[in-house]
């Protein structure tokens, strides 16, 4: 009978703790006697149960004390004293008093369960318990030891290559069940709370007349005393056990599991790409003193990633309030070493965002925009290129051949080719050269380009039509995406950026696209009357609208109702010479989303 068990429980711990108990209670289920009562079986049914999953449980607990102990203690101390990559003071310093914890439990405490279970049909378990409970004070050595067994393992597992291959060769055994020596080094921290756990149900099922009443509640006196220091040190390994997770997720390459280190939020988000803001999905994990940026990587079996970006919480700056031109749900961090644009998956997702500014305000983090002190010091957040149709330096229109687009590597502008031939070392870059703008390069050398080097698009008179989409729409009475088509002239219809400034209500200036440093038109909007589209106008887009005045006629198409409504009430009263009441700002989440 003793062998049937053992085998079970060093063989196929990895089952579901259920079907172990089923099986088990099939195995052990004493003999029911006619005298019994329905009531009186089930008491009794359900006392011995918890006595057989004490049973159980220790045998499992007893097969990863042998792994700690007889596996990866005994392997790196036999290296440790055969060759000298590592001190056999190191090991010791990890391992503490496992050989003692490990020779109690094997030799003394789970042979008494199993011959009390094997011999009595009616075992208790609460005398074994209250005799042995006094060597349990041997884990408050153990416990007070763990923090500074998990840097030991840490700092070794980078210094020391040859210590670093062992562990990750036991790790890749199947008895370690994917699960790194960390992980299981917080067993013993958490054995006793279970003790108490097991202990507080016995009891609770035991009659009061029961003979191993008294001794159980003995036994649960000592042992919530030894749980005590457990309890503790189990409220620090919770987190412990959170990096280890990440940890893993990351497939060991990141040095995260530190006692100093705060998990604060990791999950999935979406990241908007600098060029066509398409959407990429990515997983963040933010500490307390670091974000990583990951991405996903490819493999078979279970989830990793990888880590394509770290930025330091320190001088970190969110922005949830982007411009006018940005999707729903989004916000900015911008760090020393990027700047990431980032889309909550779902309304709910905003949390993100709250938890970065909670964790600002607690950090005394600063939110400002970049200053010319911090330039090249910290990564610029870049405009997407989408979102540009003019070099944000000379307002020469780009095309894919001969005007191609480049972001700045300094300030994030999108400029020509020939508006960013220069380049500057950039502190945030380890100060690697990289390509800068002329006005980013004279600020970080100190030095003018040569004459021949500079667009002559300084000296020229400014335009009328030279206000920048996103400083208009920022102060605009209403600004919004809409397509439109001109009357007569032989073009379809186009999509283009739309502001009315609150420094000019009564003209409406078209751009190419939301962060162009030029209008492509400006319309004077007084005398122009503005009305629904006729049966004769055959428009085939929804929510359509159009001004008119003299032989001049536009015809504006909005992605919704309230858009389309919100336009045509402060062009009539533009049309009429008339300044709107109020300013209305940029168009709702729900328009955005219809947009997008």
């Amino acid at each position: 009978m003793r062998g049937g068990v053992r085998g079970r429980g060093l063989s196929e711990e990895g089952d579901s703790d259920l079907d172990e108990e089923v099986e088990l209670t099939l195995v052990l289920t004493p003999p029911k006697t006619d005298r019994q009562d329905s009531a009186e079986l089930s008491v009794h049914q359900r006392v011995f149960n918890i006595a057989n999953e004490l049973l159980h449980t220790e045998l499992t607990y007893v097969s990863k004390l042998h792994l700690l102990d007889q596996v990866f203690c005994a392997r790196l101390m036999e290296e440790a004293q055969s060759r000298p990559f590592f001190p056999p003071d190191v090991i010791q310093g990890i391992f503490s008093n496992i050989c003692s914890i490990y020779c109690f439990h094997q030799q003394f405490l789970l042979p008494a369960l199993q011959k009390r279970m094997e011999e009595d049909s009616n075992p208790r378990i609460g005398d074994i318990l209250q005799k042995l409970a006094p060597f349990l004070k041997m884990y408050g050595e153990y416990v007070k030891n763990f923090d500074r067994a998990m840097e030991l393992v840490n700092t070794w597992m980078e210094r020391s290559s040859q210590f670093k291959t062992i562990i990750q060769e036991i790790q890749r055994e199947e008895r370690c069940g994917n699960l790194t020596l960390q992980h299981h080094m917080l067993e013993p921290v958490q054995r006793i709370p279970r003790y108490e756990l097991l202990l507080k149900d016995y009891l609770n099922r035991l009659p009061e007349d029961a003979p191993d009443y008294r001794d159980a509640q003995k036994s649960l006196e000592l042992i919530a005393t030894a749980a005590e220091h457990s309890n503790a040190a189990i409220r620090k390994t919770e987190r412990m056990r959170k990096l280890l997770k990440v940890y893993e997720l990351l497939g060991g390459e990141e040095d995260i599991v530190n006692p100093t280190n705060e998990l604060i939020k990791e999950g999935h988000i979406l990241k908007l790409s600098n060029k066509n803001g398409t959407t990429q999905d990515r997983y963040l994990i933010l500490f307390n003193d670091r974000l990583l940026y990951c991405v996903p990587k490819l493999r078979l079996i279970g989830q990793k990633y990888g880590v394509r970006a770290r930025i330091d919480v320190d001088g970190m700056e969110v922005r949830s309030e982007m411009s006018s031109a940005a999707v729903p749900r989004t916000f900015l961090v911008s760090g020393k070493q990027r700047s990431l644009e980032l889309q909550a998956r779902s309304p709910s997702g905003d949390l993100w965002s709250c938890r970065y500014l909670r964790l600002g305000d607690n950090l005394f983090f600063v939110f400002s925009f970049q200053s010319c002190m911090e330039l090249g010091k910290r990564a610029p957040t870049p405009i997407r290129e989408k979102e540009v149709t003019l070099c944000m330096k000379c307002q020469e229109p780009f095309n894919s051949i001969t005007k191609r687009r480049h972001h700045c590597k300094a300030c994030g502008h999108v400029v020509c080719g020939k508006c960013s031939e220069f380049r500057a070392r950039l502190s945030y870059d380890n100060n690697r050269t990289n390509r800068v703008c002329v006005d980013c390069y004279v600020t970080l050398v100190g030095v003018s380009p040569s004459p021949c080097g500079v667009s002559s698009s300084n000296q020229r008179r400014r335009s009328i039509l030279e206000k920048q989409a996103s400083l208009a729409a920022e102060n605009s009475v209403i600004c919004s995406f809409l397509h439109h088509m001109e009357k007569g002239s032989g073009r379809g219809w186009q999509k283009a950026w739309f502001v009315i400034p609150e420094n000019e209500p009564l003209v409406l200036y078209i751009y190419g696209a939301p962060q162009d440093v030029k209008a492509q038109r400006s319309v004077p909007l007084i005398g122009f009357e503005i009305s629904l589209p006729e049966s004769c106008d055959r428009l085939e887009r929804r929510h359509a609208f159009k001004i008119s005045q003299s032989h001049l006629t536009l015809y504006f198409s909005a992605e919704g109702e309230e858009l389309q409504r919100r336009w045509m009430d402060i062009l009539s009263r533009a049309g009429r010479g008339e300044e709107p009441l109020s300013p209305l700002k940029q168009p709702s989440e729900k328009d955005h989303e219809a947009q997008m």
